[in-house]
């Protein structure tokens, strides 16, 4: 495994974090056995960084990765997690609470189901005008002065958020999409961030699987999968879409790795302050992210990738309109 720091202020982690979120939630039927095993292999692996969040099947994501850990040593694992999305019995999403009393009880109630004295990167999950930033970082900030909290990370957060909320405390790490197919962070908001000495995790490396070499029509028909409602996975979209994985299955094929491996590895070769996250939910798709970290990059395979899916190329956004309202690092 190699390793990489979490920004100026944060720890050194795996260079590959495993993000756990569709183990409990999003993307349809879940193996509790099959997670479990997946998340231990993953720390067999080398890999270090776990990203979870409050939310994910209410609370579900954490208790599975309270039930993975057992038997390891806290310290060996950074644990991140995000808060503040509100839902209901159903499933349903209420909206954001960042105010500084909802960041310290959801703390709390992480803290209970993850069985743990301290989370190492906490964040909210998305930033809201309601509530200034200002506060719900210093809330944060409290909290890792009373050793509840180890850094504060950010996600999906704009250019200027971040700059108003490092200016409160020192952030560790945004955690943002960025994929071949969702480029549009470089703009604004990695140069600030590298301003600012704040490590980008992103994920999506394989933006939700259209990049993983096995998406097909017919999996976006399919019902309890809320991918199958996103732009990028419906209709002539889709089309177009697989039409750019196709042309980066021909310089994969070259190299002799798999589309898979070969986004992972083009977020991986974006620079030292990147630490993706993969969302494997089972052995085999981890064993094959994993593999990215072998496959090397020269200028002219750069230059290739980027030709077979240019920035901008992909079809549709990678939300709906209601939840791309919701993304302070989509305000223009």
């Amino acid at each position: 495994m190699i390793f990489r720091q979490l920004g100026a202020t944060g720890p050194r982690v795996s260079a590959l974090g495993l993000g756990c979120m569709g183990m409990s939630d999003f993307y349809g039927a879940t193996d509790r056995v099959e997670s479990i095993a997946t998340i231990r292999a993953a720390l067999d692996a080398g890999v270090t960084l776990l990203d979870t969040g409050d939310f994910y099947g209410s609370g579900h994501n954490e208790l599975l990765i309270r039930e993975a850990l057992e038997g390891r040593r806290r310290e060996e694992v950074v644990i991140a997690v995000k808060f503040g999305v509100q839902r209901d019995p159903r499933g349903g999403f209420l909206g954001v609470d960042n105010r500084p009393a909802a960041v310290k009880n959801a703390l709390a109630q992480t803290l209970r189901r993850l069985g743990t004295d301290y989370v190492d990167v906490y964040q909210p999950a998305r930033v809201t005008p309601e509530v200034p930033i200002e506060d719900t970082v210093g809330a944060i900030a409290e909290m890792v002065a009373a050793g509840y909290v180890r850094h504060v990370g950010l996600s999906e957060a704009g250019a200027e958020t971040l700059r108003r909320a490092h200016a409160v405390y020192p952030i560790a790490s945004l955690q943002i999409e960025w994929s071949l197919l969702s480029r549009d962070l470089e703009t604004e908001i990695l140069p600030a961030a590298r301003a600012l000495g704040v490590a980008i995790n992103p994920y999506g490396a394989l933006s939700r699987g259209l990049l993983s070499g096995r998406w097909s029509r017919e999996r976006s028909e399919r019902g309890r999968d809320f991918r199958g409602h996103l732009p990028r996975f419906t209709g002539e979209n889709l089309e177009r879409n697989l039409a750019l994985v196709g042309e980066l299955r021909r310089v994969a094929d070259e190299k002799g790795v798999t589309v898979a491996q070969l986004a992972v590895a083009w977020v991986l070769a974006r620079g030292e302050d990147v630490v993706p996250l993969v969302g494997a939910r089972n052995r085999e798709q981890l064993g094959e992210s994993l593999g990215a970290r072998a496959v090397t990059l020269t200028p002219d395979d750069l230059s290739r990738i980027e030709g077979a899916a240019p920035a901008g190329a992909a079809a549709g956004s990678r939300y709906d309109a209601g939840q791309m309202a919701m993304l302070d690092s989509e305000r223009r």
